[in-house]
């Protein structure tokens, strides 16, 4: 089993109405050198400005984004080739980057390489220190700055460093 963190920035807060604007991807593997990047065309005319804001691009430039379906299908072929056995979705807000990733998959592959289920990165935090108000996010190596790429590879090094805290999990 692989585990994949990925990291979404869209132009809205839900799938179908708004769309996902860019998402990163690593294998959590100790050398984090597996990484996949996209940037999606809209789906949608609809976005909100301040949700847009986050991922530092204009609406402009999105409009000139790669075919979310070619770039959902070579994710899915990155999926392929860089995990072993079935991969795991995971992410720091599971419950906001999942249903993006899952949305896109579904309805512009027809399936989801993912299976049906994703973990959150915070909630193994708060259940391997045994206290819900702890968070994650100090075990960062790398800056959270919006970029996907970015934000996944500091919630992929926190992933690490909980398996060092006695995190029982098998990794490449």
């Amino acid at each position: 089993m692989s585990y994949i963190m990925v990291d979404i920035e869209a132009d809205g807060p839900i799938p179908c109405d708004y769309s996902m604007v860019c998402f990163g991807a690593v294998v959590v593997e100790p050398t984090l050198q597996k990484t996949f990047y996209g940037k999606l065309k809209p789906t949608s005319e609809s976005w909100l400005p301040d949700a847009l804001k986050v991922s530092g691009f204009t609406r402009e430039e999105t409009l000139a984004f790669d075919d979310p379906t070619q770039v959902m299908r070579e994710f899915a072929d990155w999926i392929k080739t860089n995990s072993r056995g079935r991969p795991l979705f995971v992410s720091d807000n599971n419950g906001f980057d999942w249903q993006f990733i899952s949305w896109y998959f579904h309805h512009l592959l027809g399936e989801n390489p993912f299976g049906h289920s994703s973990v959150n990165l915070g909630s193994l935090y708060k259940g391997l220190v045994n206290d819900t108000f702890q968070n994650f996010k100090r075990l960062r190596k790398t800056a959270h700055t919006h970029h996907p790429v970015d934000d996944a590879l500091g919630n992929a090094e926190a992933l690490l460093q909980m398996k060092e805290m006695g995190l029982k999990i098998t990794l490449e």
